[in-house]
């Protein structure tokens, strides 16, 4: 096994874990400070996500582009003026957002979010900041060599020991308030993320073989040309992900504003954004981990083809994207459409946001595909286009829910509907885009025997659930009801020829999958 494959693999697998790992963490959260506290917890996480963006600038990437390029060449002083100067500027910039998360805060609470107690979280998350500043450069040091076991340990590490405090921190800060308690579960963030950082840099001064103390002023006074380079990479690539954090940053405080002039409380409005983004949207988003996992291995794959100029190969790959993105994302829309009222019980002791997951699950269909399409949009050098459309879609969405969750009959489902067009949106436009620049052929069939199955295991995992398992307890009658849908949804696939027995077996590995073929 290659090198490059052996790291992607141990990326998938670290990141699938991961993803559980987060979970988990939002299960614990909700579970120690309810609702609201997970609606003020949620209000604060855009805007250190935000702080973050805007101190990162995109440099892991780059930082791991160009350490690669001089492993390669064994150009170790120009590693070292790379790890100078993105040390030099992220420092520089957390200088700049940490105190002014700080200073900001009793501004963001009272004014824009409309709960003054989201200043206690605020003020909590903020030390993380230059924290991920300096893990972001070392983790893009080990990407580029191609070390991609420290990342995937670190990441693990992290939110290990936030799983392992947040009970701890948020029962020693409730007596005090549910304000207190949602600062004690960002305290744990900001630990495991420093427990993250002391493992990174443990393993540099293990694996490295310069010193970039020596000269350091030196390298970062001398720099230009490498932070040139730098930018160069970083500012293209942070450009959609500044866009989404930019758009996310401004949710809660739109959401905020649009309920109260529905005349909801403030208190209430925290109550059920927590509902939608802390309990709904997470189980909504877990099952795009395997078509991450379809996107990392499709860029290089249409990159490949682009190269070559072989537009029919793009196709193919584009058309196998697409059916492979349908097939597992309507199976992940099935399941928490028809379970989503035990799932929710099973999971938070509460069903309140079921009805959030239920109207929401069938758009977010094309969520599932979005990530593929996007990725096809890299690999065919249209990163520009893919974060326009992004842009389009963040305007669409932020005005969709200043204009139905204002509404008194709609409220906090407006914003959830607003999210749900959002994402739609941005798919279609992404498909468009792609239609413009290359020949795609739509089977029509193939969409509709999907959906037909959809529908045929959906009706039998209904009929299991409320009908024929009643008498077994409510997890394991969740369980069994599951495992005869999926169970009824593969063969059904079969059936219509959707999946193909040789396919099944290659979709663990996906990047050969599409070399292969």
């Amino acid at each position: 096994m290659s090198k490059f494959l052996k790291g992607t693999l141990i990326l998938i697998v670290a990141g699938l874990i991961t993803r559980v790992l987060g979970f988990i963490n939002r299960i614990v959260i909700a579970r120690a400070i309810g609702e609201e506290g997970v609606g003020l917890y949620m209000m604060a996480v855009p805007t250190l996500a935000l702080a973050i963006t805007l101190t990162q600038m995109g440099l892991p990437v780059a930082i791991s582009k160009l350490v690669a390029e001089a492993e390669a060449v064994g150009d170790q002083r120009r590693v070292k003026k790379i790890l100078v100067v993105s040390l030099a500027t992220t420092g520089v910039l957390s200088a700049i957002f940490f105190p002014a998360m700080v200073l900001l805060a009793p501004l963001l609470s009272t004014t824009l979010f409309t709960d003054a107690r989201t200043y206690y979280p605020l003020l909590a998350i903020s030390p993380v900041v230059p924290i991920v500043a300096v893990s972001s450069v070392l983790r893009g040091y080990f990407q580029g060599k191609q070390q991609m076991k420290p990342y995937a340990y670190s990441q693990l590490l992290e939110q290990i020991i936030r799983i392992s405090l947040i009970a701890f921190c948020t029962s020693i800060f409730l007596p005090y308030g549910i304000e207190y308690a949602a600062a004690g579960a960002m305290l744990s963030s900001v630990i495991g993320e420093l427990g993250s950082l002391i493992y990174l840099f443990y393993m540099f001064k293990r694996k490295k073989r310069i010193n970039i103390r020596p000269q350091f002023f030196h390298y970062a006074k001398a720099g230009k040309e490498t932070f040139m380079s730098l930018m160069r990479i970083a500012l293209p690539t942070t450009g959609s992900r500044l866009i989404g954090s930019i758009a996310w940053f401004f949710e809660p405080i739109v959401v905020a504003h649009s309920l109260a002039l529905a005349g909801v409380a403030a208190s209430l409005a925290t109550r059920q954004y927590g509902e939608l983004t802390g309990y709904a949207l997470p189980l909504l988003m877990l099952p795009s981990f395997i078509t991450y996992s379809l996107s990392t291995s499709l860029v290089p794959a249409i990159s490949e083809a682009a190269a070559q100029q072989q537009m029919f190969l793009i196709e193919r790959r584009v058309q196998q994207a697409m059916r492979l993105s349908m097939i597992t994302g309507g199976l992940a829309v099935v399941v928490l459409y028809v379970f989503a009222d035990p799932i929710m019980q099973l999971m938070y002791g509460t069903s309140h946001s079921a009805v959030f997951i239920k109207v929401m699950a069938p758009f977010f269909l094309f969520y599932y595909c979005q990530g593929p399409l996007q990725a096809v949009l890299q690999g065919l050098d249209l990163a520009k286009a893919a974060m326009m459309n992004s842009l389009i879609g963040s305007v669409v969405k932020t005005a969709c829910i200043f204009a139905l969750a204002t509404q008194p009959n709609l409220g906090i489902m407006g914003a959830a509907l607003s999210i749900a067009i959002g994402t739609v949106l941005v798919t279609l436009l992404h498909f468009a885009t792609i239609m413009k620049v290359i020949s795609y052929s739509i089977y029509i069939f193939e969409y509709i025997h999907t959906f037909f199955v959809m529908l045929a295991a959906g009706f039998v995992g209904h009929l299991a659930f409320y009908h024929s398992l009643t008498s077994l307890p409510i997890s394991m009658r969740t369980i069994a009801a599951i495992i005869i849908t999926t169970v009824v949804y593969v063969i059904l696939l079969v059936i219509f020829k959707l999946v193909k027995r040789e396919e099944l077996v290659r979709i663990p590995f996906v990047r050969g999958f599409f070399r292969k073929n």
